[in-house]
């Protein structure tokens, strides 16, 4: 069962680095989600893409032990400093999704990844939209996450994961689904497009991935479990 939902408002962090991805809707539906899952002192959470570090701090709030993870040095930084402004204590580390942590395994991994789908090809590798645009179908890392979760989830662990409803809520439950987990999509709201995906509306069109008259993006949150 799926539910729509109200936008949820998104954390209120302190500093925010040029560069980095500001907390939004998408960050929002997903702390909310966060608080569902009965975190506390024993839970170990892995953040992937942690950005300005918004759901590792609410994490580390209520009691978990958290790991946080971006492959951008000024994410890291931010990350940091909110912990430090937050009274919380976030370990961060620099690298790219899971290969910043091998070997360890976690009782709970969010991430809100880059996810809009963009004309081009390659990822950037630097600038502001290496914080969204995620390739022509926007599951660049979404997949990537997908295929790691089954490696870093302990046993009965969860992975929590908000994402556009143009790249594909349903395709990554099959995708879960096929590494052995239990997933199923457990929110979605619907917001208006920002800036990114209004400019790119045209191209959103011909590609097939958006109604040209709607406005409105779904975002969705899904839920997968190890058994």
């Amino acid at each position: 069962m799926t539910a729509e939902t109200l936008a949820p408002t998104p954390p209120v962090l302190p500093l925010i680095v040029p560069g980095v991805y500001a907390p939004q809707w998408d960050t929002g539906l997903l702390a909310r989600a966060l608080h569902r899952e009965g975190v506390g002192p024993s839970t170990d959470v892995l953040d992937l893409g942690t950005g300005s570090g918004a759901l590792a701090v609410q994490a580390a709030r209520l009691g978990a032990r958290v790991t946080a993870v971006d492959i951008s040095r000024r994410a890291v930084l931010t990350a940091r400093m909110n912990a430090l402004l937050a009274g919380r204590r976030v370990r961060v580390r620099r690298g790219d999704l899971t290969d910043a942590v091998p070997g360890s395994s976690y009782d709970l991994v969010i991430s809100n990844p880059p996810y809009v789908p963009s004309p081009s090809e390659s990822l950037p590798r630097r600038g502001r939209a290496r914080a969204w645009d995620a390739g022509p179908d926007g599951r660049a890392f979404v997949d990537r996450i997908c295929a790691a979760a089954p490696t870093v989830l302990r046993p009965g662990g969860v992975l929590l994961i908000v994402h556009s409803g143009l790249c594909g809520g349903r395709t990554t439950v099959q995708r879960l689904a096929a590494a052995g987990l239990r997933a199923s999509i457990t929110d979605r709201v619907r917001v208006p497009y920002g800036p990114v995906l209004r400019a790119r509306l045209p191209w959103l069109v011909r590609e097939g991935l958006a109604d040209g008259a709607d406005r409105r993006e779904e975002l969705v949150v899904i839920r997968a479990e190890r058994a």
